[in-house]
């Protein structure tokens, strides 16, 4: 088990803010867990240590928001999504952190920058099977490699305008679908070791508390509110991996 305390001094926030997220916004900024505990150990290490956490904190997402989700859209995201972690699972060792994170801030921060230039905020877009497989195939990638597909997710869902708790369920049952299929190819690639797994069963207690957190948090915010929160977390999130992906290139 990991037993440096400079690590739990980004873990345990990094896991609560995940929760919150997970727990009522949509997960938007569960994808800044990695980058928050990469200060101190590696991002494939601490994808493997977040795994087993994120699918205890989807069981509390499902029971809570199941009824919720818009299976219209699921049923085109989450066979892309598949397709992605398949991608994501034979290019493992080909493609490094410092590329995924690159590529996935470079996308949030440029969906961001064309919501604040007015583009498409009059009206909500349609249900469209392109745009959902090809974000469903990125999201499930971007999951695969750093928790990152809530940007990828949001990108296809924040323009669709759904009702905040449509929004929820349909991201909370996409992740736990994505998530659990993820722990096949994290236990053929040997990502799951004793450290990293007590480490996990260490911050497990968390998981619970910041889902709680987060839907409390949910029912007490209108829906203007509810999505400018969520363009904040994916700016924010993109930022973050934008600035990571350059470092690590350079």
């Amino acid at each position: 088990m990991i037993d440096q305390p400079l690590f739990y001094l980004f873990a345990i926030p990094a896991v609560l803010i995940t929760g919150i997220s997970k727990g009522g916004f949509g997960g938007g900024l569960g994808l800044l867990a990695v980058p928050m505990m990469a200060f101190v150990i590696s991002p494939v290490q601490a994808a493997a240590i977040m795994l087993p956490i994120l699918c205890l904190m989807d069981i509390f997402g499902v029971l809570r928001f199941r009824r919720y989700a818009d299976w219209s859209h699921l049923s085109i995201l989450l066979p892309a999504a598949l397709l992605g972690i398949l991608l994501g699972t034979f290019s493992f060792h080909y493609l490094n952190d410092a590329q995924i994170k690159l590529m996935i801030g470079l996308v949030a921060l440029s969906f961001v920058i064309n919501h604040l230039r007015g583009k498409g905020a009059n009206e909500a877009k349609s249900r469209s099977v392109v745009r959902g497989s090809f974000w469903g195939v990125i999201g499930g990638f971007t999951s695969f490699g750093v928790h990152a597909g809530g940007a990828p997710l949001n990108i296809y869902l924040l323009p669709l305008k759904l009702d905040k708790s449509a929004f929820v369920g349909t991201t909370v049952i996409f992740f736990t679908t994505v998530n659990y299929i993820k722990l096949v190819p994290y236990f053929w690639l040997g990502q799951f070791t004793s450290s990293t797994l007590l480490t996990a069963l260490v911050l497990a207690p968390l998981a619970p508390l910041g889902v709680y957190l987060g839907s409390f948090l949910h029912h007490r915010m209108d829906d203007q509110w509810f999505y400018r929160i969520c363009y904040g977390l994916l700016t924010l999130a993109g930022i973050k991996l934008l600035f990571d992906g350059i470092r690590g290139l350079i």
